[in-house]
């Protein structure tokens, strides 16, 4: 079941031009923390309807790049230095291709959600799962010293989903945004600085811009 969430943040939104009302979670952490910067390469999965390509591609400017993916097909047109990719980031073969001549990324960003069934455990099971890809494309498509931010559903997956970012990245946080529904468990993991491990340096595209 989908409904429209018409809060001040959807309001909000909709004043801003903006896509979604979830930009301003990303535009909170960004606040925060400055993921974003000038310049940066960005693999945005779960992209549509495109709000948080939109913060993005405003950060990193025309210097940068903003490269969208989502199982729909992403609508707006967006500016030059922003591509939009249809596919499932679960088929391996299509993520290596459709990515590869933008490797590496400076950040890997991810607001991917499952389709809710209301049975609480099987929903976080399967955005445990999309978390998980996710990570698993950090790992791969992003420079050492990368950053990645992902949302899941809190559940029994959570600490230990927490604790493999946390060995991966030289710091993590978990946050709760402001503009995230109060009847929700969207949780996002942020993990800063990706370490460079010798032995998969070359795989994920280490050379740095």
């Amino acid at each position: 079941m989908t409904y429209t969430v018409q809060d001040r943040f959807y309001l909000k939104a909709k004043k801003e031009h903006y896509l979604a009302r979830a930009v301003y979670k990303l535009e909170e952490i960004q606040k925060k923390h400055r993921i974003l910067r000038t310049g940066d390469r960005v693999l945005d999965l779960g992209a549509a309807p495109g709000s948080w390509i939109q913060l993005t591609s405003g950060v990193v400017g025309r210097s940068g790049l903003v490269v969208g993916i989502d199982l729909k097909q992403i609508e707006h047109a967006f500016g030059n230095r922003v591509i939009t990719i249809q596919g499932d980031i679960f088929d391996l073969e299509f993520v290596e291709t459709a990515v590869r001549d933008y490797l590496p990324f400076d950040v890997v960003l991810s607001d991917m959600a499952p389709a809710t069934s209301g049975i609480r455990v099987a929903d976080s099971a399967r955005s445990a799962l999309l978390f998980q890809r996710a990570f698993e494309i950090a790992h791969w498509a992003l420079r050492p010293g990368g950053t990645f931010l992902a949302k899941m559903f809190h559940g029994p997956e959570f600490h230990q989903l927490l604790t493999e970012v946390k060995k991966e990245f030289s710091r993590t946080r978990a946050i709760r945004p402001e503009a995230t529904r109060k009847q929700s468990r969207e949780i996002y993991i942020l993990g800063i600085k990706l370490r460079c491990l010798q032995n998969d340096t070359a795989d994920r595209g280490s050379e740095a811009k």
